[in-house]
C-alpha cells in the first residue's frame, strides 16, 4: 500500500489572491487596455456580422444559447457591467459572443458589447481588454 501524499503548503498570499479573484473583491484593469473609436483590427467584419445577427434576434437580454444561421449556436452572457469603466458610464450594456459553436462548447475571447439605449456596438477581440467601436 502506498503512503499518503503529503500536501504542500500554499503561501497565505497566494491563497488570499485566489480568493480575492474568485470573489471579485478587486477589479483589475489591464495596464494596456484601450478603447478605440473605430474597428480596423482583424475580425471586425466577423464582429459586425455577429452584431447584425444578434440585432435581428432583438439583442436578447437573458443569458443562454441561441440558434445561429449556420446550424450551430451562439451564447449571450447577459448584462455586461463595465466594472473597469472603459466604456462610457451611465449605460446598460449586454455582451454577446461573436463566433457560433456546438451548444455547450467552451466560449472564446471574442465578444461584442451593446449599449441598448443608443445601439452603439463595441467589439472586444481579447475578452474586454480592448474595445473597438463598430
Amino acid at each position: 500500500m502506498n503512503a499518503p501524499r503529503r500536501l504542500r503548503s500554499v503561501p497565505l498570499a497566494v491563497t488570499l489572491a485566489v480568493m480575492t479573484f474568485l470573489t471579485g473583491l478587486v477589479a483589475v484593469t489591464p495596464a494596456d487596455a484601450a478603447v478605440y473609436s473605430t474597428c480596423t483590427v482583424s475580425r471586425c467584419s466577423d464582429a459586425r456580422s455577429a452584431a447584425s445577427t444578434w440585432a435581428a434576434k432583438g439583442y436578447p437580454t437573458s443569458s443562454g444559447w441561441y440558434s445561429w444561421p449556420d446550424g450551430r449556436y451562439n451564447y449571450t452572457g447577459g448584462q455586461f457591467y463595465n466594472r473597469e469603466g472603459q466604456l462610457p458610464s451611465g449605460a446598460t450594456y449586454y455582451e454577446y459572443d461573436v463566433y457560433s459553436r456546438a451548444r455547450g462548447a467552451a466560449r472564446d475571447a471574442y465578444r461584442i458589447v451593446v449599449n441598448r439605449s443608443t445601439g452603439v456596438v463595441w467589439f472586444s477581440p481579447n475578452h474586454y481588454t480592448d474595445f473597438y467601436r463598430l
